[in-house]
């Protein structure tokens, strides 16, 4: 029976998020309740809480995750100075006179909008306030049109610079290196978040291209769904049009461009980086005559509430993990895992299921630090690639932010979506972006170089 004490354990943990308590207040308060109660019954070795105050104060210290107050700033900055507001008119008015081209302009908007927040629940309410009524007007399907902004919402999960690849890079590194040191090599390799960003440059553009070929096979097949936009100032002139595209995405692109681009060539870590990224959004929304006083302690404040929720939930994930340790949970997972039928084919998909399943009650950052450094090891140890196991994980957090009736990106749009917008729109509208999630899943599986070879000519 006390084998079983893990499993129980995680299930109230599970249970207790499942009836709305606060994240960061239930990993550690189940946490400790369970390891005093296993302290009293001699069956938990209060050695693991005295580690505690190290692992805490190695967060804190850890100069990686600097870089995520930053880029949650950069973001926060973006959205506040319309920056996303006037992209998506101007790309409206270069392709929203073809069937189809208000949606790619929402896709467009949407992967810059991502990669500049790379804060799901921001995207996905940011897109269906400024898109969702100009879909509706404009004669879209409501489900095709709640559909492309819900998916296009989580993109941000895998194109860098993305604050879920920050988090996953430096918990896959620390895998990476458990897993190396676990097998007596004392001079281990390092997986950086700039290899994870790397690796995800190839998916992220694969998934934004196949939601574009899906949005335009639709409007061809059927024009009604997704009309063109009929107003008399879309016809301009050729120079008309260059200008309106140069203004609206060479802003952002320079931006993302500067960020991800200095971290790629090694000019710049990703924490360094991040400070580039905010201060050059100030500087946007300076030239944009959007940055005052009063916005910029909107910025600030966003900025604080968002870090101190990562953080506290950092300093949960790793209580509940010290305490799942004390009571023999990593060595029951290990024994799990190393035992199946089919080897490393059967522990990833197990884990990548129960990953996915996780994703319908569980943020991806308490999945991130809660589950991936008791499986991650593991499965680096039987010789799956780092890189390649980071991405596939991002697109299956991705995926299960979709996936009905618990998905998290659903909630966020049927919280801002008009009331004609039926819950079963949203719902219907999501499945053709899961299939092609899954598609890409499945195509990674089968093509592992797709993540891994831009980090190794890197």
């Amino acid at each position: 029976m006390l084998e079983l004490v893990p499993i129980f354990f995680f299930a109230v943990v599970c249970l207790s998020l499942m009836a709305g308590y606060p994240v960061a207040l239930t990993l550690t308060g189940v946490s400790l309740f369970f390891a005093l109660a296993g302290s009293l019954a001699g069956v938990f070795d209060s050695a693991y809480i005295s580690l505690i105050p190290n692992r805490i104060y190695g967060i804190l210290a850890n100069q990686n995750l600097f870089a995520v107050p930053l880029f949650v700033f950069m973001g926060v900055m973006l959205e506040k100075s319309r920056i996303a507001e006037d992209l998506l008119k101007n790309m409206a008015i270069v392709f929203g006179k073809f069937p189809g081209g208000l949606g790619l302009s929402v896709i467009v908007v949407g992967m810059l909008l991502a990669a500049s927040t790379g804060i799901v629940g921001a995207t996905v309410v940011t897109m269906g306030i400024l898109s969702l009524p100009t879909m509706m007007k404009a004669g879209y399907k409501p489900s095709l049109a709640a559909g492309t902004i819900c998916a296009t919402g989580t993109l941000g999960q895998i194109i860098p610079p993305s604050i879920c690849l920050v988090l996953l890079g430096e918990v896959i590194s620390n895998a990476y290196q458990q897993s190396q040191l676990n097998a007596g090599v004392f001079a281990p390799d390092f997986i950086s978040i700039g290899d994870l960003f790397a690796g995800a440059i190839i998916p992220g553009l694969i998934l934004v291209l196949a939601y574009g070929t899906y949005i335009l096979v639709i409007a061809w097949l059927k024009p009604e769904v997704a009309p063109a936009l009929e107003k008399p100032e879309l016809e301009l002139t050729k120079s008309e049009i260059i200008l309106a595209l140069l203004k609206g995405l060479l802003p952002p692109v320079v931006l993302m461009v500067a960020v991800l681009g200095s971290i790629l060539l090694g000019v710049a870590t990703p924490t360094e980086a991040a400070s580039v990224g905010a201060v050059g959004a100030m500087l946007l929304a300076l030239l944009k005559q959007a940055l005052k006083l009063q916005m910029l302690h909107q910025v600030a404040i966003e900025t604080l509430r968002v870090t101190s929720m990562v953080y506290l939930i950092l300093v949960g994930a790793a209580i509940f993990s010290s305490v799942f340790r004390g009571f023999g949970g990593d060595v029951l997972i290990e024994a799990l895992l190393t035992n199946l039928p089919g080897g490393v084919v059967s522990a990833t998909f197990l884990v990548m299921l129960l990953i996915f399943l996780l994703g319908f009650i569980l943020d991806f950052i308490e999945i991130t630090f809660m589950i991936v450094p008791l499986v991650g090891p593991i499965l680096l140890a039987m010789g799956v690639d780092p890189v390649w196991l980071g991405i596939m994980i991002a697109v299956n957090l991705q995926t299960s932010f979709l996936t009905p009736p618990f998905g998290f990106s659903l909630f966020y749009l049927r919280s801002v979506a008009p009331a004609e917008i039926r819950t079963s729109d949203i719902y219907r509208g999501v499945i053709p972006f899961i299939i092609i999630q899954l598609g890409l899943m499945l195509l990674l599986a089968l093509q592992p170089s797709l993540a891994t070879w831009l980090p190794s000519i890197l």
